[in-house]
């Protein structure tokens, strides 16, 4: 059961009241007017129905609301006042309903006075009439009749109604003695119509005919579903400016307020009242109005800053003008808090320290190798995770050094924390300073208020990546030193020591013991940094791994070029190996996926002649060694101690083929110093078959 209100008991809400009584399904709980007198208030008391001067008190029992009190404020007042799920019907609407109402009476009333002149009333009415005596023949069929079904009345008149007349009932109606109201029906021309059908009976009670009364609502409906369409539209478009967060002001072509959404009274400090029906200016504190602009030049504004509201609240405001069918009807300006834009630029540099904090991205299980120097980097690289020291990854470039980094972090107790990456040799050292260290306000012309913190300071409770940090200079080298010894910053422009708790991995590919010598690195700082190094051997030293490693590489080829290469033959697994890298891991990337984009999409396997060229230049220290020495210089004792360690070490490796481990087994030597010393005297295996 519906409850129902109707506010306005004028005309208008009294035939309303009359015509909810007649309805099934629906309960009329009270009548609502300002005036005490109103007619539909006296019928409402007459039949002991609530009345009422105020429709508030029953808001909260109420599931649709009559409006036919012919104020258009009333409906704006009503439409806020009420609950979202309680259905609301205007004015206008409800002036359609009593319209259609008063036809239907004025039709009744017309239709009685034309039975007595029923010649005249058949053919002048608007409505089409039908009439069956008890044989079910036809003997009324008026001229709207006639336009409606397409038929003339000679061709129906006399004939039994359901011979001659399509879809017709009346036979039923004649048989059953049962009306059919308000039936609604198609006809053979897609002509939509309503018909009542009726029994007629003489005063004994007994049918002696049948009438059916019809017209056509074809244009009826279709303005009620149009009239239903815009108002669920209008619905729709209030749900969404209510619900955006963007405060929005809408005005017609004469810069009259038209409406306004929540956020905009949120952000200005204005209520609908303050601006609709008041000129676009009226919420301007500082500056020109622009929907004033916007309607004389037809051209849409983005960007401007103003001053809007009593509270002069700082926005930026975009306008763009409403055409319907190219012609003016207003404009619509959307409008930005900039206080807002301060919150997201927060909540921006927030999010970018917590990328930083994800940045670590790869672990131990990444790392691919099953050769014997790369399962001793790994074990040194385990071991070094589970310890605050320094680290120092040593090896020559594309090796995967940064690749440890990561893993050495998220296999330690700070995984959790910040890891931040620094290129050392990508920033000048002016910078570089000022980015390790961070610096204080006016330290230097463009400094930001307020100062910066450092990475350092950013990394604190975390790591700090230094890569490349052999480029380092000199003077930068004793600022490092001093943050590994006291464990504490000196921002630039600072005079106040920071301490700080950050684990520092650094890495390098340049001869550190020769840096030491040419006098390009500090001794100290070698020392401390080389508390834990970890060797990372070059591709050549470790070629049972280019297998794996190139199948590990096509799948990754395959899912970034959506290619599908299932293989890589043997013959150019055999190129590949004779192959000495001296690019390392990062050249047979760059080798592969050069392979696999320039091998056709029917291909799916990489053979020697989808490989770029490569240069097979071999250093053969190993002969240089066997070659007597010509003008040979004078040199120290401790210079032809490394020679002679040099050319045994060579001599051993030649004997070896290159295996290493065999090399320091007949050295007498551990694995471990064989490789310190190798890079100690800058030894380049030879063979490209070395099997490391």
């Amino acid at each position: 059961m519906h409850k129902v209100i109707v506010v306005g008991a004028g005309k208008g809400g009294t035939l309303l009241i009359h015509l909810l009584l007649q309805m099934e399904g629906v309960r009329l709980i009270a009548v609502v007017d300002h005036n005490a007198d109103a007619p539909g208030i006296l019928v409402a008391n007459s039949l002991g129905i609530q009345v009422g001067t105020d429709y508030v008190p029953y808001l909260a029992d109420v599931d649709l609301i009559l409006e036919a009190t012919g104020d258009p404020h009333a409906y704006d007042d009503i439409l806020k006042k009420k609950r979202a799920e309680t259905v609301l019907i205007p004015g206008n609407f409800t002036s359609i309903i009593m319209k259609l109402i008063r036809e239907r009476e004025k039709l009744i009333q017309t239709l009685r006075q034309k039975q007595r002149e029923y010649d005249t009333m058949l053919n002048s009415t608007h409505d089409a009439i039908i009439a069956v005596n008890e044989e079910g023949k036809v003997t009324i069929f008026n001229r709207a009749s006639e336009k409606l079904m397409g038929l003339s009345k000679n061709e129906v008149i006399g004939t039994r109604a359901e011979h001659t007349i399509p879809n017709t009932r009346l036979h039923y109606v004649l048989k059953s003695g049962h009306p059919e109201i308000n039936q609604e029906q198609a006809l053979t021309n897609d002509t939509r119509i309503i018909t009542n059908r009726v029994p007629v009976r003489n005063d004994a009670g007994e049918v002696v005919g049948a009438v059916s009364v019809f017209r056509d609502i074809t244009e009826i409906i279709s303005l009620l579903e149009e009239v239903t369409d815009l108002k669920e539209l209008q619905s729709l478009l209030q749900g969404i400016l209510h619900s955006s967060d963007e405060a929005i002001s809408v005005v017609d072509g004469d810069g009259i307020g038209l409406l306004i959404n929540p956020a905009y009274t949120r952000i200005t400090g204005m209520t609908p009242e303050d601006v609709i029906g008041k000129p676009a200016t009226v919420d301007i504190s500082e500056g020109e109005s622009m929907h004033m602009q916007v309607l004389r030049t037809k051209k849409p504004v983005r960007g401007v800053r103003m001053k809007l509201g009593p509270m002069r609240k700082d926005v930026v405001v975009n306008v763009a003008p409403v055409l319907v069918n190219g012609e003016l009807r207003g404009s619509v300006g959307v409008i930005h808090d900039i206080s807002e834009f301060k919150t997201l630029s927060e909540e921006l540099e927030t999010a970018k320290r917590l990328i930083r904090t994800l940045e670590a991205k790869y672990t131990f299980d990444d790392i691919i190798g099953d050769s014997e120097t790369m399962k001793g980097a790994i074990e040194q690289a385990k071991l070094a995770a589970m310890t605050p020291a320094t680290v120092i990854l040593r090896g020559e470039s594309g090796t995967g050094k940064e690749l440890f980094a990561h893993a050495i972090h998220n296999g330690s107790s700070r995984k959790y924390n910040q890891f931040i990456r620094v290129n050392c040799a990508s920033l000048s050292e002016t910078l570089l300073e000022s980015e390790l260290f961070g610096y204080e306000e006016g330290a230097f012309t463009g400094a930001k208020r307020g100062g910066k913190r450092g990475l350092f300071e950013e990394a604190s409770g975390g790591t700090i990546f230094l890569d490349e940090i052999g480029e380092l200079s000199m003077g930068m080298q004793a600022k490092l030193l001093r943050v590994l010894q006291e464990k504490e910053i000196i921002r630039v422009g600072g005079t106040k020591a920071i301490p700080i708790d950050v684990r520092i991995i650094a890495a390098t590919h340049v001869h550190m013991e020769t840096a030491i010598q040419a006098g390009k690195f500090r001794e100290d700082l070698y020392y401390r940094l080389h508390v834990l190094p970890i060797y990372i051997p070059p591709l050549r030293q470790r070629q049972e791994d280019l297998e794996v490693l190139a199948s590990f590489l096509l799948q990754k080829f395959n899912l970034e070029y959506g290619r599908h290469v299932q293989q890589i033959n043997k013959s150019t697994l055999d190129v590949l190996k004779g192959y000495r890298w001296p690019g390392n891991v990062r050249e047979l990337e760059n080798i592969l996926g050069r392979a696999i984009i320039h091998m056709k999409f029917t291909e799916i396997e990489i053979m020697p002649h989808h490989l770029p060229p490569l240069e097979r230049t071999y250093a053969s220290q190993t002969e240089a060694v066997n070659q007597k020495p010509t003008n040979r210089k004078s040199r120290t004792l401790k210079q032809a101690v490394e020679e002679a360690e040099k050319q045994c070490i060579l001599q051993e490796l030649h004997k070896a083929k290159g295996n290493r481990t065999e090399a320091a087994k007949q050295l007498g030597v551990s694995l471990r110093n064989l490789y310190y010393k190798m890079e100690k005297l800058g030894i380049l295996e030879t063979n490209p078959q070395d099997g490391l």
